[in-house]
C-alpha cells in the first residue's frame, strides 16, 4: 500500500508541475533547456577558436555546453535530426551548398559573423608559381599532388571538381585527401627544409602568420566566390534557445580577433583550447560584455 500511496503521489507532483508549466510556467515564458550541443571539426581552426569560445561565454552564463567533434557529413545529419543544436562554421553559399542542399530544410541560419572567407590554394613564398595556371606543365615537380584536407570538406570537393578541370590539371595532379592536421604537418615539413609543396588552404587561417606561404592567384575563378561564415543550428533552434539566439546574431570577429585568438588556440596552448580562450578574454575584457552583457 505505502507502494501505490507513492506513485499516486508522484502522479500529482507530476500532474501538479505539467499544470504549472502550461499555466505560466518555463513553456510560456520562454525559459529554455540550458543544455547546448556544438558540433565542431578538428582542424578547421576558425570553428575550433569560435567553438571554444562559446562554450567558455555560455558556460559563464550558467549553460551546460557539450562539444562535440565531427566530420562535417556527420556533423550536418546530427543537426538535421535535432541531436547537435549549433554549428559555427558553415561555409555557405558555396563551400558547403553539398550538405544545405541534403539538409538545409531542417536546419536555420542563425547569423553571419565573417563575412568574406576565400578558399585557396597556397605555396612557400619561395615558390617561382604565381598563378593556378603556372602548375600546368610542372605535375612532376610536386609529386603529381596538391596536399588536401577531409574527402568531406567542400574545399576537397572545389579543388577536384572545380578548379584542376578549369586550368586543365585533372591528368596531371591529384588533390590527396586525410586531414586539416595531416596537412599542415606536410607544410611544417615542406617549408622547413624549403621543398616545394601545393596545398588547399583557406582564409581566415593562423598557418599565414605561421608559415612562409602565399596564395595562387585564381584568374579563372575556379575556387569560387569568398564564402561568409555562418552559425547554424537544427530548425526551431532560435525559438527553443531565443536568449542564445539573440547573443549569437550579436557575435562578429575581425581579422585581428579571430587571428590572435586561433595563434593561441594553436601555438601557444596546443590542446588546451581553455587555457587560450581564457588567455584572450583576458586580453579583449570588452568582447563578451557586448554580446551577452
Amino acid at each position: 500500500m505505502r507502494f501505490k500511496l507513492m506513485g499516486v503521489a508522484a502522479t500529482a507532483v507530476a500532474l501538479s508541475l505539467g499544470l504549472s508549466a502550461c499555466g505560466g510556467g518555463d513553456a510560456d515564458t520562454g525559459t529554455a533547456d540550458k543544455s547546448i550541443t556544438i558540433g565542431s571539426v578538428a582542424g578547421w581552426a576558425e570553428g575550433e577558436a569560435a567553438t571554444a569560445l562559446w562554450e567558455k561565454m555560455l558556460e559563464d552564463k550558467g549553460y551546460t555546453v557539450d562539444v562535440k567533434t565531427l566530420d562535417a557529413g556527420p556533423l550536418y545529419a546530427g543537426m538535421a535530426k535535432g541531436d547537435i543544436d549549433l554549428y559555427l562554421d558553415a561555409w555557405l553559399p558555396g563551400t558547403h551548398k553539398d550538405y544545405w542542399q541534403q539538409y538545409g530544410d531542417k536546419l536555420e541560419k542563425i547569423s553571419i559573423w565573417y563575412d568574406s572567407a576565400p578558399l585557396t590554394i597556397a605555396v612557400p613564398d619561395y615558390s617561382p608559381l604565381k598563378s593556378l595556371e603556372d602548375l600546368k606543365g610542372k605535375g612532376s615537380t610536386y609529386g603529381g599532388k596538391i596536399i588536401g584536407i577531409e574527402k568531406s570538406s567542400g574545399l576537397y570537393r572545389v579543388s577536384k571538381e572545380d578548379m584542376l578541370p578549369a586550368y586543365g590539371l585533372e591528368d596531371e595532379y591529384e588533390v590527396t585527401t586525410s586531414s586539416t592536421p595531416a596537412m599542415l604537418t606536410e607544410l611544417k615539413k615542406a617549408t622547413d627544409a624549403k621543398k616545394d609543396i601545393v596545398v588547399t588552404l583557406w582564409r581566415p587561417h593562423w598557418a599565414y602568420s605561421k608559415f612562409p606561404i602565399r596564395d595562387l592567384t585564381d584568374p579563372k575563378g575556379a575556387m569560387g566566390k569568398p564564402d561568409a561564415m555562418n552559425i547554424v543550428g537544427h530548425k526551431g533552434f532560435s525559438k527553443e534557445q531565443a536568449e542564445v539566439a539573440g547573443w549569437l546574431k550579436k557575435f562578429k570577429m575581425d581579422d585581428k580577433q579571430l587571428g590572435t585568438l586561433e595563434d593561441l588556440m594553436e601555438n601557444k596552448h596546443k590542446g588546451k583550447p581553455e587555457a587560450a580562450v581564457t588567455e584572450w578574454m583576458q586580453a579583449n575584457p570588452d568582447f563578451a560584455k557586448g554580446i551577452t552583457g
